[in-house]
């Protein structure tokens, strides 16, 4: 390798590396700041936090790559025009497409290498980080509780209250408690108007005193017969205090951190897995549809618009067969149609919702199957925007080229979103989706590289108003 190369690789490795790990440092403080109110205070191990964190970082690595070469490459191109060292390259009849010529070779490696990883080591890592993330989250269900919804982490209960207050935030307004204990077809409900949650430091039992409530029971059985149930009592009853206590001994079990709750979530898959995964959800979502066609279509053609009662007589034969029955009795007909038609309705619109959720999530599968493939080239894009940039603005340093990259970055996630939004909604097609930033900013590179190759600015601001002064000049009247 010629000298000239290996000192344009040092220009361009020695910033790269103290962005990169800047940039990934910053993204993991992002996303475990956002996960603090969950995780904190559960008495979980030192160990388990450094593997959440270790995680979190082989996530966020493909992320923080192309950010690194945006910036490293703005920085090491201004810093060589701002020493004058492009002009003496160039006095020396070296263009800029030889000088950027070992950065592209290095930024096609790294892109090759940001796709090895997004397909092998990111999928095993998000699988570990969102399963240990969810059992953390459990570590110590009363922590988690969440005021205002129906919360079910507690195995058996469904507990729900207004408000959570006091210093260590275990006093709760307005409690309502679902004990599904008893078995399905029961209902024990109990409601109260205040609520504290006690536990001991490694107990089992998780103690919740209620105050000034009312407690019902409904004693009836699923295998009982309709008439049974009309029997059957139900409890009810008043109290000032009634205290439960909840065994919630697995949650504060470390070994029960390490287990596997999701295991297809649409970042957990490598690329091979994303297609067999998609074609096969693809095949039972299009037999769902047909069946569901099928019904509808049967419906409307009278095999299962209604089902005449036995005890409306029919008056003939006639062949039509609103003429078989008298007035009284054709109303009845008439009514119990407009009621199947009805139901027969809200039953397609019931599952054209559940359909639309299904391609939702089918979308999300291709959508990051092309996503793949389309971000590990986001290193070459962004490089091809930012060598440009910095040969051409020719300021080196850290400040201006941090702010032109993280404005250029935020740019590029926004059309990515953007993409997968719409991709999401199938307003577009998941494969355009995927691609749209690449589409969108690959251009703006081109440009930008073929004008610092010729020596020109972004934009030159004397032709701009050359045009604006020629525009005025072809409305000006001529003074007689």
């Amino acid at each position: 390798m010629k000298i000239f190369d290996k000192y344009i690789l040092k220009s361009f490795l020695q910033p790269f590396l103290a962005t990169f790990f800047v940039v990934l440092f910053v993204l993991v403080m992002q996303a475990l700041w956002l996960a603090f109110d969950e995780i904190a205070g559960k008495g979980i191990d030192l160990f388990f936090i450094l593997k959440f964190l270790w995680y979190l970082a082989l996530i966020l690595t493909p992320t923080a790559l192309p950010i690194g070469i945006l910036l490293s490459s703005i920085m090491a191109l201004g810093n060589l025009a701002e020493n004058y060292e492009f002009a003496a390259i160039k006095s020396a009849g070296i263009s800029l497409k030889r000088v950027i010529l070992p950065l592209v070779i290095l930024t096609v490696l790294l892109s090759a290498l940001n796709f090895v990883f997004l397909n092998n080591i990111y999928p095993w890592a998000t699988l570990k980080q969102k399963n240990l993330y969810l059992n953390m989250k459990k570590k110590k269900p009363a922590l988690a509780l969440v005021p205002g919804i129906f919360n079910t982490d507690i195995p058996n209960f469904s507990i729900k209250f207004d408000e959570k207050y006091g210093e260590e935030e275990n006093l709760l307004k307005n409690v309502q408690i679902a004990d599904l204990s008893a078995g399905k077809g029961k209902v024990k409900v109990i409601t109260a108007e205040k609520g504290e949650i006690t536990s001991d430091e490694g107990s089992k039992y998780m103690t919740l005193t209620l105050n000034n409530g009312n407690y019902y029971e409904d004693h009836i059985k699923s295998s009982f017969s309709p008439a049974d149930r009309a029997k059957m009592p139900a409890s009810r009853a008043t109290f000032k205090k009634y205290i439960i206590n909840i065994d919630i001994s697995s949650f504060n079990d470390s070994e029960k951190l390490n287990d596997t709750l999701v295991k297809e979530h649409h970042g957990m898959l490598t690329i091979k897995q994303l297609d067999s995964f998609s074609k096969k959800e693809k095949t039972t979502f299009d037999e769902k549809v047909s069946l569901n066609a099928n019904y509808f279509y049967e419906s409307f053609e009278g095999k299962n618009l209604y089902k005449i009662s036995d005890t409306v007589k029919r008056d003939s034969l006639n062949p039509t067969i609103l003429e078989n029955f008298n007035l009284v009795n054709k109303s009845i007909v008439i009514n119990d149609a407009l009621q199947s038609i009805k139901r027969i309705i809200s039953r397609n619109d019931n599952q054209m919702r559940g359909f639309k959720e299904q391609r939702k999530l089918l979308n999300l599968y291709d959508f990051e199957l092309s996503y793949r493939i389309a971000f590990s080239l986001a290193c070459l894009v962004l490089f091809f925007i930012g060598a440009p940039l910095g040969s051409i603005i020719r300021k080196g340093g850290f400040g201006l080229p941090m702010i032109m990259a993280i404005t250029i970055f935020v740019i590029y996630f926004f059309i990515s979103q953007l993409g997968r939004n719409l991709a999401e909604e199938s307003a577009i097609s998941t494969l355009f989706g995927s691609w749209l930033s690449t589409l969108i900013l690959l251009p703006f590179g081109i440009l930008l590289t073929r004008r610092a190759a010729k020596g020109m600015g972004i934009f030159n601001i004397d032709n701009v108003f050359e045009s604006v002064k020629k525009v005025f000049e072809k409305f000006k009247k001529p003074i007689k």
